[in-house]
């Protein structure tokens, strides 16, 4: 359970994270447009990862962390065009960037174990 707990935190800074970076971006129509499109995407990976918690089956669980996992590969695509462009300094971003792949590594496996167990016991689709 501290594993999961401890995901979960880091999901929550990880979104607070995500909403400081939109609010430093500059406010131009680009920088306006990214930020729309990360802060979505960045924030609701966590949201995603809660909703599997009260998931119904294995299944749904699966989807739902799937879900999560499809969100953070959205906002890393927008983080690391934010680097391409330079609208943020490189020191700015290069720990979230970090920090978006290791919790997208976690969630990978967590997909892949959910899964693994739903084929395992016949219960997945």
């Amino acid at each position: 359970m501290a594993v999961k707990r401890d995901l979960d935190e880091r999901l929550l800074v990880y979104g607070a994270t995500i909403i400081k970076l939109v609010e430093s971006l500059p406010s131009t129509i680009a920088g306006r447009r990214i930020g729309d499109q990360l802060l979505r995407s960045g924030t609701s990976v966590g949201t995603n990862f809660e909703e599997a918690q009260g998931a119904e089956s294995k299944n749904d669980f699966a989807h739902k962390l799937q879900i999560a996992l499809k969100e953070l590969r959205e906002s890393n695509y927008w983080l690391r065009l934010l680097a391409k462009t330079e609208m943020l300094p490189q020191e700015t971003l290069v720990v979230v960037i970090g920090e978006s792949a290791q919790l997208k590594a976690i969630l990978s496996k967590s997909v892949a174990t959910v899964k693994g167990t739903a084929k395992t016991k016949g219960i997945e689709k």
